[in-house]
């Protein structure tokens, strides 16, 4: 068995396909949530001639231009009660953060579009079609999304990224624990 063939949401995704053509797979896929490598559902998106739809992909703000306030979230903001928002988590995370933004810089890019280019890369280095979906609160965010299209990542950049984020490298699950057996179902 190829990894990944066997998890129950890529199960789920070649029996849907049996029945009838799947467009796409949408879940969360960002430097910081990786389970889409590990777990094989972008393999299987390549096998079954789908395209993945990644969500998240600003690591709920962690990634975008301007880093959300902590000390500002109020109680219905989602991320007030994930845990790589946790006081316990933050610092690691602004340091992996500070490490991609050296190589946003490098590339004449803002940390967000970096985190928006890598998805797409991703896909077309790994024979997949992965189309990023980032929030845009403001016209001036809209733009500067649209611009990440325009970033080439090479072989040599992808592999410096994943020196700096390997899969699992950011702390704090995406969830709180005890939601986190409804992931990647």
């Amino acid at each position: 068995m190829e990894p990944g063939e066997g998890t129950t949401s890529t199960i789920g995704l070649r029996r849907g396909s049996s029945v009838h053509p799947l467009a796409s797979l949408q879940m969360e896929y960002s430097l910081f949530s990786r389970d889409a490598e590990e777990l094989g559902q972008i393999d299987a998106c390549k096998e079954l001639g789908m395209a993945m739809m990644a969500y998240a992909v600003l690591g709920r703000g962690m990634l975008s231009a301007e880093l959300p306030k902590l000390e500002e979230m109020t109680a219905d903001d989602i991320r007030a009660r994930l845990p790589r928002f946790d006081s316990a988590n933050v610092k690691k995370n602004l340091e992996l953060r500070t490490a991609l933004e050296t190589i946003a810089r490098r590339k004449n890019a803002t940390l967000a579009q970096l985190s928006i280019a890598w998805p797409m890369t991703q896909g077309s280095h790994r024979g997949a079609f992965i189309v990023p979906i980032p929030g845009a609160k403001s016209r001036k965010h809209l733009e500067e999304n649209v611009r990440a299209a325009d970033i080439v990542l090479t072989a040599d950049d992808l592999a410096e990224i994943d020196r700096i984020v390997p899969p699992g490298a950011a702390s704090g699950t995406r969830y709180p624990i005890g939601q986190m057996h409804r992931v990647n179902l």
